[in-house]
């Protein structure tokens, strides 16, 4: 099993290299070529929610991708450390109580687009924050 780990700065510019690096370890791992712009678009789409999340906590830590690779699956892992962060450290005021509300509107969406490209999506939490799986079979997964 073969691991990429990529760590980002909670900026929106940086969503385009991961979706970049997810695409090409996906291809490199036998992942189907039609099936690479979901790859790409669920990719972009939970690390967006990711950076979102981030940018409305306060937080500065990085998000974090983990592309795995095995001989019948593919999977993208997209972590944030929100789910730790209390109300308090997020802000008091009316400004970012409206901020928080609209990225986790913004987030539902995501999770709704992400659903409707990939079969295999899980969304849980690890230790630091939200994890979002998404698993795409190999094209050696496919062969008899």
């Amino acid at each position: 099993m073969a691991t990429v780990e990529l760590r980002f700065s909670a900026l929106p510019e940086h969503v385009r290299t991961a979706r970049l690096v997810a695409a090409a370890v996906a291809r490199r791992a036998g992942v189907d070529e039609a099936v690479l712009d979901e790859v790409r678009l669920a990719v972009g789409e939970a690390c967006s929610r990711a950076v979102g999340l981030h940018i409305s906590s306060g937080l500065d830590t990085p998000v974090r991708v983990a592309l795995i690779e095995d001989e019948k699956k593919f999977c993208i892992e997209v972590g944030d450390d929100v789910s730790g962060v209390s109300a308090s450290q997020g802000g008091d005021d009316a400004r970012s109580a409206a901020a928080a509300e609209l990225a986790e509107g913004e987030g539902e969406m995501g999770l709704a687009v992400i659903s409707g490209l990939v079969d295999d999506v899980e969304v849980t939490s690890d230790g630091l924050g939200g994890l979002i799986r998404m698993t795409w079979p190999t094209a050696t997964s496919t062969l008899p």
